[in-house]
């Protein structure tokens, strides 16, 4: 610093330092302006700003680090440093606010790890309130020594930021003995309200993804193995009995026909020349009765593939609604016997079907309240009775152990369309407001403990 005008522009720069401390609205603008904007004034390579348990602090730990929104806790270095600094505070003593130089030799235990985390030339500055409480401290650290100069810019900072610090803490105080105080003076009537609400009798209940499905459908499966040629109907399309559903690609069952006519008509060709031979000649009647087995035999397999190709062509058994995914995906498809296809439901004669948890299980039995709310038209609603809970749970969809539970909607009442989904409240018995909201936990804890 050589000239006045030097030491009149780092004064300036050290007034606005201790405006923006006095104006911070949190710790965490306190420790910003600490740690990063004392550059202004100071040259520095590492800054800290570390709080220690005392009269205002709640708990001792690493609040700020020049160059990080955030300091880790949990790293390597957090740990390290708060050692540090756990060990300066408590060698800081008289109520100074004196900067100290820190000399990696005088914490033998600290200085394996020091050059890996600490320039040379450390100094520790005690951040204090105004009746000499040691609230926390600030380090710095740089490769060059300090300078005389710089310690008094230092001293300065130092002794208006623990100024700072010690506000905010109190005014934290403050506000938090506020709601301290209420508690303290109505705390026997929260008593009695708690305990009162705890056995007030309220209903169990669950809400879970429910589904609406065809009850008692009838599955529309592949006759034979083959390829899907054409789907003749849309979802959701309603069909009437033996109305046409779709075909199978019959070029290579046809050409098998064809084939096993030609070999028929070659069999009817040699019998007829066998039986002619055996009416001269002895031998040629056991001719005769190895041409009746083998025209018997085509004529069987020409007959079966005849019937196979009428049923090339799937026909609606009955009438209902044809449920099945997009068209798309079965076009062209290769199916075997007796893969589902398709699905035929009667739109009046649908069920819904909820997967209750295992971890929400509680006592449903048949006749059991549930409400289903439509994802589509959430101000509907549609009431329906339990009438069959799976007796063990099993995986569904998403990889969850659920109890399956199947309920009718009430009579005489619209029904939801198949295919809705929603949600489902399932009611319960009647408990106390402390069992309903302790028997979770109580599970986990008993789960966790064995008892």
């Amino acid at each position: 610093m050589n000239t006045a005008a030097d030491a009149s522009r780092v004064l300036a720069e050290v007034l606005q330092l201790v405006r923006r401390a006095a104006g911070a609205s949190d710790l965490e603008t306190l420790g910003f302006v600490m740690v990063n904007e004392s550059r202004q004034v100071l040259e520095y390579q590492l800054s800290i700003f570390w709080r220690q348990t005392g009269a205002f602090t709640d708990a001792a730990r690493l609040s700020a680090v020049s160059g990080q929104p955030r300091p880790d806790a949990n790293a390597p270095f957090s740990h390290w440093v708060s050692a540090l600094c756990r060990r300066l505070s408590g060698q800081t003593s008289g109520g100074s606010a004196q900067p100290r130089q820190v000399v990696a030799q005088d914490h033998p235990d600290l200085i394996q790890d020091w050059t890996q985390w600490l320039p040379p030339h450390v100094l520790w500055v005690p951040l204090l309130a105004s009746d000499g409480d040691q609230l926390g401290g600030w380090l710095l650290a740089r490769a060059t020594p300090w300078q005389a100069h710089e310690l008094a810019v230092v001293q300065e900072l130092g002794t208006h930021y623990g100024l700072a610090l010690a506000n905010k803490l109190q005014n934290r105080r403050v506000k938090s003995e506020g709601p301290r105080r209420w508690w303290q003076h109505h705390r026997r009537w929260v008593w009695v309200a708690v305990l009162v609400l705890m056995f007030i009798p309220i209903r169990q209940s669950v809400i879970i993804p429910a589904e609406v499905l065809p009850d008692d459908p009838f599955f529309v499966r592949a006759p034979m193995d083959g390829v899907i040629d054409r789907l003749l109907v849309k979802p959701n399309q309603s069909v009437d009995a033996d109305a046409a559903l779709l075909t199978l690609d019959e070029s290579a069952l046809r050409a098998r026909h064809e084939v096993a006519r030609k070999v028929l008509d070659a069999a009817r060709e040699e019998f007829r020349q066998s039986a002619q031979i055996a009416v001269t000649d002895d031998r040629g009647r056991l001719e005769m009765a190895l041409r009746r087995g083998v025209l018997e035999e085509k004529s069987i397999e020409l007959d079966y593939l005849t019937q196979q190709l009428g049923r090339v062509q799937v026909r609606a058994p009955r009438a209902g609604v044809v449920v099945f995914s997009d068209a798309d995906q079965w076009l062209g498809r290769t199916v075997v016997q007796g893969e589902r296809i398709l699905l035929l439901a009667d739109p009046a004669k649908v069920e819904l079907v909820v997967r209750l948890p295992v971890g929400e299980r509680f006592d449903v039995t048949e006749g059991t309240v549930v409400t289903l709310y439509p994802n589509a038209s959430p101000l509907s609603s549609y009431d329906a009775t339990v009438k069959q809970v799976a007796y063990s749970a099993e995986l569904d969809r998403e990889g969850l152990w659920t109890y399956r539970i199947q309920a009718d909607f009430d009579q005489g009442r619209p029904v939801p369309r198949i295919g809705t989904t929603g949600s489902a409240r399932i009611r319960g018995d009647w408990v106390p407001l402390s069992f309903f909201a302790l028997r979770r936990p109580l599970t986990v804890l008993r789960q966790t403990l064995g008892i």
